[in-house]
C-alpha cells in the first residue's frame, strides 16, 4: 500500500476502533438530520447509506482515500487510453463504447478509436433492422424467430443479464436463448424447443477458440447441418470476434462477423458487439438508451466530487465494511425480478476484477479485496437466507435495489414490493431487543412465563448494514447507468487497494489444466506425473 493510502488508512482504523460499540438505532435516534447527512441524489435516484455504520466523519476520513490513492489521475489515465491493465499491456476504454460520436475522440496508441466504435454500431444497426424486418431469412426463406447466444462469461453474462432486465422491452416476434455451460445439457435442452429453419445462432467469442464456446458451436452447428444442409450455415450463424480466418473456417461469412477489441475486456464488454443478442430482443433504440445511460453515469464518475459520486460512495463503503469492521461477504437484494440475474452478472464484475492476492508492484497485500458478493431478488431471498442475515451472527452488509415504478405494472404488487424491501432494511438496522419483544408478546395477550421464555428466540440484534439504491424505474437509460455505476464502483476500489482489475490470471491457470488433462480423459496421453486424486478421479470415469 502506498505510503500516502497507508497515513489514511490507519487513521481509520483508529476511528473504527473507537466507534466499535456504536449502535445504529442510537446514531438515528441522536441525529434527526441522519437520513439527509448520509444520502444522496443522481439524475432522479437516490442513494441512502444512512443504515450504514457510518457517522460524517467516518465519511470525511474515507473520502480522504479518494485524494491520496491519486483516484482523479487514474481516472483520467484511463480515460487517455493508457495501457492500466499493466500485466496484459492493455488499456481499460469499455468507456469509449458508449461515447456519442459528437462528443470528441477517445485516443488509444495514438489513434481515434470512436470511428471502429461506431462503424460496429452501425452495423449492429442494421442487422437488427435486417431481423426485425424479416429482411433477413433463413435458408429456407423463412424469417428468424429465436435467436441463440452462444458465449461464456463475459459473452454471456452480461447480454442474458440485460435481455431478462428489459424483459417489459422486449420485441414480441423474437425468442432470445443464452447457452453457456459446456454441460450438453445447456444446449441440448435450448435446442429441442427450436426449429432449424427459423433458428439465428450467435457465436460470441474474441479468439474464437474458446473451448466451451466452440463446442457449443459445433453442436449448434452439426444440429443445423443435419437438417438444412452446410450451406445453410451463413444463413444461421453470425459471430462476435475479431479472428475473421477462424469465422471464416466455420462456415460464416467475414461480412456477418462483428468486430470488438483487446482493450475491452470480457466482463466489460456488454456495451459493444457483445450486446448484439440485447440489441435484437429489444431494439437498437433500446439498446443506444442503454449506451446513453451508461454514459451518463461515466459523465457523473468523471467529475462529481467524492461525497457525491455513486460508484466512489458504493466503493468506500465497501471498503470501511470490508477492510475496518471485518465483512468479508455483501449480499445484493434486488427487488426486482427482472433484475434476478444482476447478482451473479456482479459476482463476475466483481470478484473476477478484484479478487487478487498482490499489488500493482506484485507484492503481497496487506488488506483483503473483494468480498464474496452473492444475493437473490427479493422477495424470493426473504423465503430462503434473510434468517441467516438477521439471526445468524454474521456481519452482513445488504445492498436494495429497488424502484419507484414497476416495469410490469399488475395492481397490488408493487407497493406490497416497496414495503417488503423497507422493511427489511429497517428491520436490520433497528433489530429487536429481548425486553421489547416481551412487551410486544405480553400487549397480545400472551401470559408472563411464556413471553418470557420465548422472547431470546424472537429477538433480533439488528446494527446490520445496509445500503438502499432507489431508481425512478428500470428502462434502458437507468439499466445502462445502474451497470456502469458498479463497473466503476469496481475500479475506484482497485485503485485504492493498489491492485490490477482488468487481468484474470486464476481463470486462465484453470483452462490451462483442463487443456493438460483432456488428453489423458480421452486416452491421448498418460497420466503420470499427475497427484494420485486427480488419477484416481479420471480413472475413475474410464468404463
Amino acid at each position: 500500500m502506498k505510503p500516502a493510502t497507508r497515513v489514511a488508512w490507519d487513521g481509520l482504523a483508529r476511528h473504527a476502533a473507537a466507534g466499535s460499540g456504536a449502535r445504529l438505532r442510537d446514531l438515528f435516534a441522536a441525529d434527526a438530520q441522519r437520513f439527509a447527512r448520509l444520502s444522496t441524489s443522481w439524475n432522479h435516484w437516490l442513494l441512502d447509506y444512512s443504515k450504514q455504520r457510518v457517522t460524517p466523519e467516518t465519511m470525511d476520513l474515507l473520502q480522504a482515500l479518494w485524494q491520496v490513492a491519486d483516484l482523479p489521475g487514474w481516472i483520467a489515465r484511463m480515460r487517455a487510453g493508457e495501457a492500466i491493465n499493466h500485466t496484459e499491456g492493455r488499456a481499460a476504454l469499455h468507456i469509449a463504447l458508449r461515447h456519442p460520436a459528437d462528443k470528441g475522440p477517445i485516443m488509444h496508441a495514438g489513434q481515434d478509436v470512436m470511428p471502429a466504435v461506431h462503424h460496429e454500431l452501425a452495423k449492429m444497426q442494421r442487422f437488427v433492422a435486417g431481423i426485425h424486418g424479416r429482411h433477413w431469412r433463413g435458408a429456407t426463406g423463412e424469417p428468424i424467430s429465436d435467436i441463440v447466444n452462444i458465449g461464456i462469461g463475459g459473452s454471456d453474462l452480461g447480454p442474458r443479464m440485460a435481455t431478462q432486465a428489459l424483459m417489459a422491452f422486449r420485441h414480441p416476434e423474437l425468442r432470445v436463448h443464452y447457452v453457456a455451460n459446456l454441460d450438453a445439457a445447456d444446449l441440448a435442452t435450448t435446442l429441442a424447443t427450436l426449429q432449424p429453419r427459423n433458428t439465428l445462432f450467435v457465436i460470441a467469442s474474441k479468439t474464437f477458440t474458446t473451448q466451451e464456446t466452440m463446442q457449443n458451436a459445433a453442436s449448434a452447428r452439426a444440429w443445423l447441418v443435419g437438417a438444412l444442409g452446410e450451406a445453410a450455415v451463413a444463413r444461421h450463424f453470425v459471430a462476435v470476434s475479431t479472428n475473421l480466418g477462424e469465422v471464416a473456417r466455420f462456415g460464416i461469412d467475414p461480412a456477418n462477423a462483428f468486430a470488438f477489441w483487446d482493450w475491452v475486456g470480457g466482463r466489460y464488454s456488454l456495451w459493444s458487439a457483445i450486446g448484439l443478442p440485447l440489441a435484437l430482443a429489444v431494439g437498437y433504440d433500446n439498446f443506444e438508451k442503454l449506451l446513453a445511460g451508461a454514459h451518463a453515469m461515466d459523465e457523473h464518475f468523471f467529475s462529481a466530487p467524492p461525497q457525491e459520486n455513486l460508484p466512489g460512495l458504493l466503493a468506500l463503503l465497501e471498503i470501511w465494511n470490508s477492510n475496518f469492521l471485518g465483512a468479508d461477504n455483501r449480499v445484493l437484494l434486488p427487488y426486482s425480478q427482472s433484475l434476478g440475474l444482476l447478482p451473479r452478472y456482479l459476482q463476475q464484475l466483481e470478484m473476477e476484477s478484484n479478487g487478487k492476492p498482490v499489488d500493482r508492484q506484485g507484492e503481497p497485500l496487506d488488506c483483503t479485496t473483494a468480498p464474496i458478493l452473492w444475493g437473490e431478488a427479493g422477495t424470493n431471498g426473504q423465503h430462503a437466507f434473510y434468517q441467516l442475515i438477521h439471526q445468524g451472527g454474521h456481519l452482513i452488509p445488504c445492498e436494495f435495489i429497488a424502484c419507484r415504478e414497476a416495469d410490469f405494472a399488475l395492481p397490488g404488487h408493487h407497493e406490497k414490493l416497496l414495503a417488503n424491501c423497507f422493511a427489511q432494511g429497517e428491520a436490520l438496522m433497528r433489530g429487536k431487543t429481548p425486553d421489547e419483544t416481551f412487551t410486544e408478546l405480553r400487549a397480545g395477550g400472551m401470559a408472563a412465563d411464556e413471553a418470557a421464555r420465548l422472547a431470546p428466540f424472537r429477538s433480533f440484534p439488528g446494527n446490520q448494514p445496509s445500503t438502499t439504491l432507489l431508481l425512478p424505474r428500470l428502462d434502458p437509460f437507468n439499466l445502462g447507468a445502474l451497470l456502469a455505476l458498479y463497473e466503476h464502483k469496481v475500479f475506484a476500489e482497485s485503485v485504492i487497494w493498489d491492485i490490477n482489475p482488468f487481468d484474470q490470471w486464476g481463470v486462465e491457470y484453470g483452462k490451462q489444466l483442463a487443456s493438460r488433462l483432456l488428453s489423458i480423459i480421452e486416452g491421448k496421453a498418460s497420466a503420470a506425473g499427475l497427484d494420485s486424486s486427480t488419477a484416481g478421479l479420471i480413472a475413475a470415469c474410464k468404463p
